[in-house]
């Protein structure tokens, strides 16, 4: 997203080696049988649990591998835009919030487009102005994807997926620094709302990120 703030620290860098150690094993793998395969990692958590920054992370480093990686952030595919979402969400009551409010199958268009080597328009938020852009993006040049938000381990043809165990309750401060949203009690209800979606997808994952940013094989916490 546009003008988003990124809190990168030492624990992201450093889990993101261990992500991108995996990472460069599997693909070579994959490459074995197919020399030109398009490899995808998701990253999944809750609010303020550092996705963006894990993601961010992990694609320079990928980068100074000489991988051309490009992220995709799952938030820009709300199917309600930012500033009607909350009004939405209070109209609609509570449990509308959750895993389909992302527009699954323009998430999956845009990475069937990756996959196959295509030119795609990818919507972008900017969340200043709370707009949703368009960004032209030609996938021939990319050879690797990192999908990273909430619900990001939930989507198709992925080939890695990274789930980092952070609560909403335990990344208080992150999420007021970043300031993206306003704090209140309905606020709150949505992000018990999101935990417990989060959680559901837990087993799907591969890599766990636990609470001190350790990176483990699923089922290992």
């Amino acid at each position: 997203m546009l003008g988003d703030i990124l809190l990168i620290n030492d624990l992201h860098k450093k889990a993101a080696e261990s992500i991108m150690e995996r990472v460069l094993v599997e693909k070579m793998k994959k490459e074995e049988n197919d020399p030109d395969y398009k490899y995808v990692v998701a990253i999944s958590g809750e609010s303020g649990a550092g996705k963006s920054e894990l993601s961010h992370s992990l694609a320079l480093l990928l980068k100074s591998q000489d991988i051309r990686v490009k992220v995709l952030h799952a938030d820009n595919y709300y199917l309600v835009p930012p500033l009607l979402r909350r009004e939405w969400r209070m109209t609609n009551g509570i449990e509308s919030v959750g895993i389909n409010e992302y527009d699954w199958v323009l998430v999956n268009r845009n990475i069937r487009d990756f996959k196959e080597n295509r030119e795609t328009i990818m919507p972008c938020i900017d969340i200043i102005p709370d707009q949703i852009d368009k960004l032209i993006t030609d996938f021939r040049k990319i050879h690797l994807l990192v999908i990273d938000g909430l619900y990001a381990i939930n989507t198709k043809d992925v080939d890695l997926r990274v789930f980092i165990e952070l609560t909403y309750h335990e990344t208080k401060m992150s999420q007021l620094m970043r300031g993206k949203e306003t704090t209140d009690e309905f606020r709150l209800q949505v992000l018990e709302r999101e935990h417990i979606n989060v959680q559901s997808l837990r087993h799907k994952a591969d890599l766990l990120v636990n609470r001190n940013y350790d990176v483990v094989e699923a089922g290992k916490s």
